[in-house]
């Protein structure tokens, strides 16, 4: 997966939000997105992955030398935030399954091993709406890392962790992302520090 941001900016109203961004992110890089809160991270981040477009310039993928429209971007990513709702109803089991009805799965990983991955296999009948913000954060990761796609987009991916959580999570870095482009949202080292490039969003003010 290839991503090219081409003078890129957005803005909400008559505030800009970032100008300018020309980057070209490269399989298998992993990009940090720096900034203090409120500085445009999730906003770059939206741009990215789709969901929102660019105010001005373009945005460009390209996958196996084939140009990929954006409205079919969703196929080839996956990605987690804190922000990111689930449905509450269903249980773990069932979130699983529906998910993976939409996503293929990283190297034909089973419903049970992702359970076993969470480590809440106790709780695989219990609806998410019983679940601690913990608990969530840990599903929502846990199913972006599990899903076979070129492109891992994470925005502050810790939050509601412990301290046993975040080192869960460096494991999940460690054993999922070899083959995949990671970009992170983040204002915290200890989220990005396996970054080889680093995107300051203050840049582009």
């Amino acid at each position: 997966m290839n991503i090219r941001l081409d003078k890129a900016g957005r803005r909400f109203n008559q505030e800009w939000i970032f100008r300018n961004v020309s980057y070209e992110f490269n399989p298998s890089g992993r990009y940090a997105i720096l900034g203090p809160n409120g500085s445009g991270k999730s906003t770059l981040l939206s741009v990215i992955l789709g969901s929102l477009s660019p105010s001005e310039g373009g945005l460009h993928y390209e996958y196996k030398g084939r140009s990929v429209p954006v409205e079919q971007i969703y196929q080839y990513l996956s990605f987690a935030a804190p922000y990111l709702d689930l449905l509450e109803e269903f249980t773990l089991q069932e979130t699983i399954r529906f998910h993976f009805q939409f996503k293929d799965r990283y190297r034909k990983m089973t419903e049970a091993a992702v359970l076993d991955l969470l480590g809440l296999s106790k709780s695989q009948d219990k609806a998410l709406k019983y679940f601690s913000s913990g608990m969530k954060q840990r599903t929502k990761l846990a199913l972006a890392f599990c899903s076979d796609t070129p492109l891992l987009l994470l925005d502050e991916p810790t939050s509601n962790l412990d301290q046993q959580g975040v080192a869960w999570y460096l494991d999940l870095i460690g054993r999922f992302t070899e083959e995949k482009m990671v970009i992170i949202g983040s204002n915290q080292e200890i989220e990005y520090s396996f970054c080889d490039k680093v995107i300051q969003v203050t840049d582009y003010k």
